[in-house]
């Protein structure tokens, strides 16, 4: 599953991206190239369950991040850039609310939901146009073929074009299943989920939670999510020991570190869950999406372990690690025995039997 980060010029995006992946910024200046990097979920599951088994390697599961070049009219114009943009699964969109004189903003001034807006317009615009030639193309192939599907695909297109003209972007357009199989091979820009990440200053970092509320109930709309970080104190936070990064967050009233927030809230928005793995050779987290079955999650394993799936022991990460170990659960009779159809729940740890 793969994010891009947006936003405009100057609003710290390439900070946090860097500060989230490890991947810094090159030296040429200008290219519109996205730059690719990974991020680690945190998992408080899993520390607790490598105490328990010891094993040479814990592995979490990661969210791959791509850090897109400024939303211009003009990037918006090179196929390159486009096509970037619409093979990911969903954006963060950067919204600056932090001030600083030596940082001009483009615009002149900071106001994070003009420029929320003036993002979503070059979206919508971007997919109008998609929409308009496909349509001129339809109209001339069903005047020589009568196909009821180039019939249903026009009038579905109608109904994104008469949205998108009315300045609404395509994920807050109610759809059906049939339809929204119709329409997902444009992957339209406007369609994809949105998590629009506020990146406060220092001095707004002890009401960062409280920012963050404020503009969930501003922002009420389909398939988005909001989070907050501030982007001064996540670069200090990557710099410290890791011993001391939580006494610096309690200094500003925090309990965890924003980018582990926008993470977390990127998985979530994805429709994203991990279930887990634990023994003496690795404790790990695979990612499925939620309510996957059993023979699903054990495919995200091993694809012969889907194949030749038999059963899934089955227990809760907790009274694993508060019953010391599979010999405890199995006593309790906290290990269950569950089928393909399983539908797998969050921090569920799995031992996948196969033939």
């Amino acid at each position: 599953m793969k994010t891009a980060i947006i936003g405009l010029p100057m609003v710290g995006k390439t900070s946090l991206f860097t500060i989230l992946t490890g991947v810094h910024q090159e030296t040429h200046i200008g290219s519109t190239a996205a730059r690719i990097g990974v991020a680690k979920v945190p998992d408080t599951r899993l520390e607790e369950l490598a105490r328990l088994f010891e094993p040479p390697k814990v592995t979490h599961a990661v969210v791959e991040y791509v850090d897109m070049p400024a939303i211009s009219k003009e990037n918006l114009r090179d196929p390159a850039y486009v096509a970037s943009l619409r093979v990911v699964d969903a954006f963060a969109h950067v919204l600056r609310l932090f001030e600083d004189e030596t940082i001009p903003h483009e615009k002149g001034s900071i106001d994070p939901l003009r420029d929320l807006e003036d993002v979503e317009i070059e979206l919508i615009l971007s997919d109008l146009t998609v929409v308009e030639k496909r349509l001129e193309r339809l109209e001339k192939d069903r005047k020589k073929i009568k196909n009821p599907d180039l019939d249903h695909e026009f009038d579905l297109l109608l109904k994104c074009k008469a949205a998108l003209e009315q300045n609404e972007p395509l994920r807050q357009m109610p759809l059906d299943a049939e339809e929204e199989k119709r329409i997902r091979g444009f992957q339209f820009l406007s369609q994809k989920p949105m998590l629009y990440v506020l990146n406060l200053g220092e001095s707004e970092a002890g009401r960062l939670h409280e920012r963050e509320q404020e503009y969930r109930e501003r922002l009420k709309r389909s398939h988005t999510s909001v989070t907050a970080v501030c982007g001064k104190i996540e670069a200090e936070l990557a710099e410290l020991p890791r011993e001391e990064q939580q006494d610096y967050l309690a200094s500003y009233g925090l309990r965890e570190s924003g980018l582990e927030r926008l993470i977390s809230a990127t998985y979530s928005l994805l429709g994203l869950m991990s279930f887990l793995t634990a023994g003496e050779t690795e404790v790990r987290a695979w990612t499925i999406p939620v309510h996957s079955t059993a023979v699903k999650a054990a495919g995200a394993i091993h694809s012969d372990f889907e194949k030749k799936f038999i059963r899934a022991e089955v227990v809760n990460w907790k009274n694993l690690v508060d019953l010391g170990g599979y010999p405890g659960v199995r006593e309790k009779g906290l290990l269950r025995l569950e089928g393909k159809d399983y539908i797998v729940k969050d921090g569920d740890v799995l031992v996948i039997r196969h033939g």
